[in-house]
C-alpha cells in the first residue's frame, strides 16, 4: 500500500516535511503523478482525508569572476583611481565598472554580461594585479554557456581623451573592437554620433566619421543615418502655456578638405669632409668631463674705443670688429694662466703647456662649423690679428681654408652673438682643455660708481674647461682677467708687446 501523509499539522512544518523527504528518497510513480498532475488534491484512501503539495525549486544563477586582463607594453599591476558601480548594482554590457590607472595610461573597464555586481576585490588608490579578479558578477544562466575569458576593457587611452569622452560622468558606448579602430585613427569618440542601441557607436559609425574627415566615399551602410524629429506643434489649446525651448539641431559637419599627398623620399649620404672630422672630433669631446662657468661684461669703452679706431682700420683697407679684441685680450690672460693653454695625453699622465697662442675662432659656414686658428696671438697687435681674422673669413667663405689654418689650435672662441644667441654650452675641440662662446652684446641698463642708472654694452660669456686638469678657480681668476682687459681697454697697453 501506498504511503500516505496525513494532514495533522501546521501547512508550513507539513511542506518542509514533504520537501526534506523528496529530497532524500525517489517517490513512487503513483506519488509523482499526484505531486504533478493533482497539486492541492485530496484523495480519500482508507477513509480518510489527505492533501498534497506542490515544492518549486529556483537555480542557482552563476557568479563569474572578472579577471584584470592583461593590458600590454608589459605592465603587470595598475592602480584602481574609481569604481563606477558597488556591491548590489545592477549592470548591462558594456557599462563601465571602474578606471584603471598604470604609469602609461588610463583605461577603463567594461562589463561584458547582463548581471548583478555582488563583490568588489579592490578598494580605490589599491593595486591591481593583471590576471586576478577584479569584481563578482552574478549574471542570468542563458547568457553562460562555457567558461569566460577575462575582462573586457577598452583600449589604453591618454587621460585627456579619456577625461574628454567621459565629461561630467558621460560615458561613451562603444565596443573593444571599435575604441580600438578609433584610437589608432586618432578620433575621440564623444565627436561621433552613435547609431546603435542607447546611442552606441558602432564600427560603421567610425567608417563614416573617417569618411566625412577626409572626404572619401564609402559604400553603402545597412544602416540609415538617424536625423533628428521635427518639432512637435504647440497645442492651440493652452495658449497660456510658456513655450518650451526648441531644440537646436546638430550643426551642419565640417567640409571635408582634401589632404595632400606628400611624395618625397629619404635619402642617404655619407658622412664625409669638414663633417667626418667634426663627428671625429666631438666623439673625442665626450670623454672629457666638462664644467661650465659664465659671466657678463660690461663693453661701453670697448664701443667707444672700436668706433674711434674703426675709421683709421677700414682706411687701411682692414674691416675692424670686436672680435681682434677679444682674442688679443684672451692672448694676454693665457700669459697668466697658462695651463688653459695646454693640452692632456690620452693615458692623462702628462701635460704640455704650449708656447704658441694659436686662438682658433669657431666660423659658420657653408661646408659647416669650422674652427680655423690664429697662429702666435701673443706676438701680434690688435690690428694684426684683424688682418688675419679677414683673410681666414674670406678663406672661409669661398671654401678655400686649408690644413694650416684648422689644425694647430690651442685655445677657441666661439662668437656666437653673430647670429644671435646669448648664452651657450660650448664643447671642448681636443686636445685643447678650454673654450669661450661670447653671446650678443645688447644695451642694458646698468648702475655705475655714483649709483645712476646709465646705459651699458652688455655681453655674456660662457666658458667650458677640462675638469680632469683645471678647477673652477683658476677659470673664474682667468674670465675676471679676461673681463677687465675689455672693460678697461687702456689697461691693455702695459702687456701688449
Amino acid at each position: 500500500m501506498a504511503t500516505v501523509i496525513t494532514v495533522r499539522a501546521p501547512f508550513a512544518f507539513m511542506r518542509r516535511l514533504v520537501s526534506a523527504r523528496l529530497h532524500r528518497h525517489c517517490c513512487s510513480k503513483l506519488q509523482a503523478a499526484c505531486l504533478v498532475s493533482q497539486p492541492h488534491s485530496y484523495s480519500l484512501i482508507a477513509g480518510q482525508q489527505h492533501r498534497f503539495f506542490r515544492t518549486s525549486y529556483v537555480a542557482a544563477r552563476p557568479i563569474m569572476q572578472f579577471k584584470l586582463s592583461d593590458i600590454g607594453e608589459g605592465i603587470m599591476e595598475v592602480t584602481v583611481k574609481e569604481w563606477y558601480v558597488k556591491e548590489g548594482d545592477k549592470v548591462s554590457q558594456f557599462d563601465s565598472i571602474c578606471e584603471v590607472q598604470s604609469d602609461k595610461a588610463s583605461v577603463t573597464i567594461t562589463s561584458r554580461y547582463d548581471g548583478v555586481i555582488r563583490k568588489l576585490y579592490y578598494d580605490v588608490d589599491s593595486i591591481a594585479l593583471v590576471g586576478k579578479p577584479l569584481v563578482d558578477i552574478e549574471t542570468d544562466g542563458g547568457q553562460v554557456k562555457g567558461p569566460q575569458e577575462d575582462v573586457v576593457e577598452t583600449p589604453a587611452v591618454s587621460q585627456e581623451e579619456h577625461t574628454h569622452q567621459e565629461i561630467k560622468g558621460h560615458k561613451t558606448q562603444a565596443t573593444p573592437a571599435v575604441r580600438r579602430l578609433a584610437m589608432e585613427n586618432n578620433i575621440k569618440l564623444s565627436e561621433v554620433v552613435g547609431t546603435g542601441k542607447d546611442c552606441r557607436i558602432l564600427k560603421e559609425d567610425i567608417l563614416n566619421f573617417i569618411a566625412r574627415q577626409t572626404g572619401a566615399i564609402l559604400p553603402p551602410a545597412p544602416f540609415q543615418e538617424i536625423h533628428p524629429p521635427p518639432p512637435v506643434a504647440a497645442v492651440p489649446s493652452a495658449p497660456a502655456a510658456k513655450p518650451k525651448e526648441k531644440m537646436t539641431p546638430p550643426s551642419a559637419p565640417t567640409p571635408a578638405i582634401p589632404k595632400p599627398v606628400f611624395t618625397g623620399k629619404d635619402h642617404t649620404e655619407p658622412i664625409k669632409g669638414f663633417q667626418k672630422a667634426m663627428v671625429k672630433a666631438m666623439s673625442a669631446a665626450l670623454k672629457i668631463p666638462h664644467f661650465g662657468y659664465k659671466d657678463e661684461v660690461d663693453l661701453s669703452q670697448l664701443v667707444r674705443l672700436r668706433s674711434d679706431l674703426k675709421g683709421l682700420a677700414e682706411s687701411r683697407g682692414v674691416k675692424l670688429s670686436y672680435m681682434p679684441f677679444f682674442i688679443k685680450a684672451a692672448s694676454l690672460g693665457l700669459l697668466h694662466f697658462p695651463i688653459l693653454n695646454s693640452s692632456l695625453d690620452e693615458n692623462c699622465t702628462n701635460i704640455t703647456y704650449k708656447a704658441a697662442h694659436n686662438i682658433g675662432l669657431a666660423m659658420d659656414t657653408n661646408q659647416g662649423l669650422l674652427v680655423p686658428n690664429v697662429k702666435n696671438v701673443q706676438m701680434l697687435s690688435v690690428f694684426e690679428i684683424a688682418v688675419e681674422l679677414n683673410r681666414l673669413q674670406t678663406l672661409g667663405l669661398a671654401g678655400q681654408l686649408g690644413t694650416a689654418d684648422l689644425t694647430g689650435g690651442t685655445f677657441t672662441l666661439s662668437n656666437i652673438g653673430s647670429i644671435g644667441g646669448t648664452y651657450a654650452k660650448p664643447v671642448i675641440l681636443p686636445p685643447e682643455v678650454a673654450i669661450g662662446a661670447l653671446g650678443k652684446i645688447q644695451v642694458l641698463p646698468r648702475f655705475n660708481h655714483k649709483g645712476e642708472v646709465v646705459k651699458a654694452h652688455v655681453m655674456n660669456v660662457s666658458w667650458s674647461a677640462d675638469h680632469r686638469i683645471i678647477d673652477g678657480a683658476t677659470m673664474s681668476r682667468f674670465s675676471n682677467l679676461w673681463r677687465l682687459f675689455l672693460e678697461n681697454p687702456a689697461s691693455m697697453v702695459l702687456d701688449l708687446k
